[in-house]
């Protein structure tokens, strides 16, 4: 009988392959995960990770169990959501968006375990386009959003990095870079980079969409999105390249595309971003839930993360 900490532990290294971020999402040590794994593979009489110097990966049999425990382990924050939100009594209207494919999934699961015990509360869920930035949120069109980070709006709570994705760069098949094992930061150097227009933050595009390499070069823009389809459009028809996370390969495939490893950049980060002045029980329930722990009593916050305590800080 597998423990909740081994549990957890194998399930989120075998997403992140990285024993830091690992360490980092679950609150403890490197080494603490090291002896929990190594424990598990004791148990199970056969290794579950392959690990080197400069990478980890799942052996067959650790993919294996992956994929085996991922709906139980799934199932069982939604009851204990559903039970939680129970002792709550959650209600009201909720009002959510996201601007990845992956993103909308994360936060639809939660939202149909919520309402699945509270037939009476409201939870929408909308892709947002990638020229909106933060203005839904401001606008009382949304309540909560799924975003990349970085955000550093003082009139908008960040919760915890949710999801941390490898960054590639999108290219046209025929570009002399798309035939590359890998780049890196410098080979941006003269590229037009398909950027986002509208209201979004300078610091959060030149984050993502970088005005010039390391050493200076400059990287220039090519023609503005405002959705990621038109992004996709634009790298076939060869107008630019686009840097995006890896797993956008899977959900975005096109024969006109390359996806190529963008390494020697920071890995992307994914979370929650809600106003700052917003509060209900349904909200903190929400968050919770999409973050994979208890919500907390109204009169007993456990940490400053929920609502509307932590202000740390798209596709």
């Amino acid at each position: 009988m597998l423990e909740r900490y081994e549990l957890e532990a194998f399930l989120t290294l075998a997403e992140e392959l990285h024993f830091g971020r690992t360490a980092e999402r679950l609150g403890v040590s490197t080494g603490r995960i090291s002896q929990t794994v190594k424990k598990l593979e004791r148990r199970v009489g056969t290794p579950l990770f392959a690990r080197t110097s400069r990478s980890v990966r799942l052996t067959p049999v650790g993919h294996a169990l992956y994929e085996d425990l991922l709906p139980a382990y799934r199932q069982m924050r939604a009851a204990l959501a559903r039970a939680t939100a129970a002792g709550r009594g959650v209600h009201g209207r909720l009002r959510v968006g996201f601007a990845s494919p992956w993103g909308g999934e994360k936060v639809t699961a939660a939202a149909e375990a919520l309402t699945a015990l509270h037939p009476g509360c409201e939870i929408t869920v909308r892709e947002v386009p990638l020229d909106g930035g933060f203005r839904p949120l401001r606008d009382g069109t949304l309540d909560v959003q799924y975003a990349a980070f970085p955000v550093r709006e003082p009139d908008l709570t960040t919760g915890p990095v949710l999801v941390t994705e490898e960054r590639v760069l999108l290219l046209p098949v025929g570009h002399p870079l798309a035939g590359r094992a890998s780049l890196g930061p410098e080979d941006l150097a003269g590229l037009d980079l398909i950027a986002p227009g509208g209201d979004v933050p300078r610091y959060w595009t030149d984050h993502h969409y970088p005005r010039s390499t390391p050493s200076g070069a400059p990287v220039g823009r090519g023609p503005a999105a405002n959705t990621w389809q038109e992004v996709l459009s634009h790298v076939t028809a060869g107008r630019g390249a686009s840097p995006g996370a890896a797993r956008g390969a899977r959900y975005h495939p096109r024969p006109g595309i390359a996806y190529v490893p963008l390494h020697g950049t920071p890995p992307l980060e994914y979370g929650l971003v809600w106003p700052t002045a917003a509060d209900s029980a349904l909200l903190r329930a929400f968050v919770a839930a999409v973050e994979g722990r208890p919500a907390e009593r109204p009169d007993h916050p456990s940490d400053g993360r929920t609502p509307p305590a932590r202000e740390d800080g798209h596709r």
